[in-house]
């Protein structure tokens, strides 16, 4: 039994205290699903990591298995408690180096050591660990990929990959924050009835956090409504889920292309990974796709078959082993993997938002965009040919720093090193815009995406979940792109903030006349925002046209039983 008594959590940002819990109770029974549902930001991750001991909280207590957790808490105590739980955490792909089945059988191994480390091959117990690692990820569809290595899955399979490494620690009580982000609707379905079935077979307390209201209709035996750290209802999945959809805005027309002009074309593009012990993991094989100006498009397909290598290969953040890439700049073609002076002007007009994008938490909205404006500004490319002349720096080298400037910063000072330059060489070439010119950028932006302009002068902590987001997109089209990239920035999102989402973009497309071209594997938003749908499946376009028809193919052929409930049972 898991019994939680009143819990209240504040945090001290800056000089702000934002409570996050307010007086938080409930009860969960062996072998219960229960789940739990509300806005972006109101709560719900934070809950969990104070269940798993790793969140402090200032009242309250809450009592496992008769051990019970008090605010002063000792070290021993919190030790205790992180044993007794599991925890897998929203957009967390922290894994272990080297071979998938690695992962689970150092989780397995810490029971015998305390810590998480790889034993050698002929010791004693190394086959039984690896036979128990090799059942786990049964569990979850992964034991094909047992040999491959963990930083070549996909997000999906990532993912699928946490869960099994928590099942590992055969822990009393289960918490799941979003367990299957952003993957595909095959993949969910395997993860979620590895959820019900570990559940049945071990009589596991589990707590699923999803903004989904379909994935607790499959999944949860009881649902808490829980907003603004306060419980707002509990009961039977489909009473609470009716009342929580209540806040749904209504959709804005789909905007209506004026031109048939095309900007990209994609001609029989192949890209191929391999990996010298398991072959080919990728292969995209002559893809050709035409995209239009103003035009939505969506890329879907199963986990692993290539619509983000497509995507960056689209923003030359990676270069296709054969075919082509053009960008029509003006009244010329620019090809994208070859070098020439015109490519930075079509990484000026493109803009990309990834998964795991992320606002700069102390820094306002205004500042962000007026960094945003320094790189991707009306005049960048040549200002920066002048800074790069006075630096000694070459146009390939500036070419390719400009490529850097779309890339997460993860590895950022290590690529730089190997070109022979440091972080600083981004700021002196690129420096950000006035602040004072910002306000001239951010009215049509923030009237597009819903924001009053007092948000410029705020920091991402003081918004809601939905203006976070709303907020990246505009700094994502602060420089009014011709093409916005999208690569599943809006996977884990409540329904209310992604009906304000695809709000957004519809408008950015009609006020701009921008491109848009996303990946995701959100199939209600999806129908909801795409005007066209392009199926990838095993590196090859199965299907490519009218978003609904092409979705329901795609989920026919998933098997998807969660999605028999969607958003408009509810709405």
């Amino acid at each position: 039994m898991l019994k939680v008594n009143n819990l209240v959590k504040d945090y001290i940002i800056d000089s702000d205290k934002i409570r996050v819990l307010d007086g938080i109770s409930f009860e969960l029974k062996d072998g219960e699903i229960l789940g739990i549902i509300g806005r972006s930001g109101g709560g719900k991750t934070t809950l969990l990591k104070t269940l798993r001991g790793v969140e402090p909280f200032d009242s309250g207590d809450f009592e496992l298995e008769g051990f019970k957790i008090t605010p002063d808490a000792s070290a021993a105590d919190l030790i205790k408690l992180k044993k007794m739980t599991a925890i897998h955490l929203q957009r967390n792909f922290g894994l272990w180096s080297g071979a998938t089945y690695e992962s689970v059988l150092r989780r397995l191994y810490a029971d015998k050591v305390g810590y998480e480390a790889l034993p050698e091959k002929d010791a004693p117990y190394f086959d039984e660990l690896y036979e128990k690692s090799i059942e786990y990820l049964k569990l979850v569809n992964l034991d094909s990929k047992a040999e491959h290595f963990s930083s070549v899955l996909s997000g999906g399979e990532k993912q699928r990959l946490l869960i099994a490494r928590q099942l590992a620690a055969n822990p009393d009580l289960l918490l799941l924050d979003e367990p299957a982000t952003m993957t595909c609707p095959a993949t969910k379905q395997a993860v979620f009835d590895t959820i019900k079935n570990v559940n049945e077979k071990l009589n596991l307390k589990t707590i699923v956090v999803s903004h989904l209201p379909e994935v607790h209709s499959y999944l949860a035996d009881r649902v808490i409504w829980l907003d603004d750290g306060k419980i707002i209802d509990e009961g039977k999945p489909g009473d609470v889920l009716k009342k929580f959809m209540k806040g749904m805005k209504p959709a804005v027309p789909m905007p209506v292309r004026t031109e048939d002009k095309t900007i990209i074309k994609v001609e029989n593009l192949s890209k191929r990974y391999w990996l010298i012990r398991q072959g080919e993991v990728l292969d995209l094989d002559s893809i050709s796709l035409d995209f239009k100006q103003g035009e939505i498009v969506a890329l879907i397909g199963p986990s692993g078959a290539g619509k983000t290598t497509l995507l960056h290969a689209m923003d030359g953040l990676n270069f296709p082993d054969d075919g082509e890439i053009e960008f029509l700049v003006g009244d010329e073609w620019v090809e994208m993997s070859t070098y020439s002076p015109r490519r930075m002007e079509v990484r000026r007009m493109t803009s990309i938002m990834y998964q795991e994008f992320a606002l700069g938490v102390h820094s306002t909205i205004r500042q962000q965009l007026a960094f945003r404006l320094g790189v991707k500004g009306q005049n960048v490319v040549e200002e920066s040919r002048k800074r790069a002349k006075k630096l000694g720096v070459s146009d390939k080298d500036l070419d390719e720093l400009y490529r850097f400037t779309d890339m997460p910063p993860e590895n950022l000072r290590d690529v730089l090193a190997k070109m022979g330059y440091t972080p600083e060489i981004l700021t002196q070439l690129f420096p950000a815009y006035p602040l004072t010119e910002v306000m001239n950028y951010a009215e049509p932006l923030f009237e597009a995406v819903d924001l009053p302009l007092s948000i410029l002068d705020v920091k991402p902590y003081q918004m809601s979940g939905g203006e976070n987001v709303r907020a990246a997109l505009a700094i994502a089209m602060a420089t009014k792109p011709s093409v916005l990239l999208l690569d599943e920035p809006f996977g884990d999102l409540d329904p209310m903030t992604l009906r304000d989402v695809a709000n957004a973009l519809k408008k950015l497309v009609k006020t701009f006349n921008t491109t848009i071209i996303f990946v995701s594997h959100h199939i209600d938003f999806i129908k909801e925002v795409a005007q066209r749908a392009v199926l990838i499946d095993k590196g090859h376009i199965v299907m490519d046209g009218d978003p609904k028809e092409v979705c329901d193919g795609f989920v026919n052929a998933s098997n998807a039983r969660y999605l028999e409930h969607g958003l408009c049972d509810y709405e």
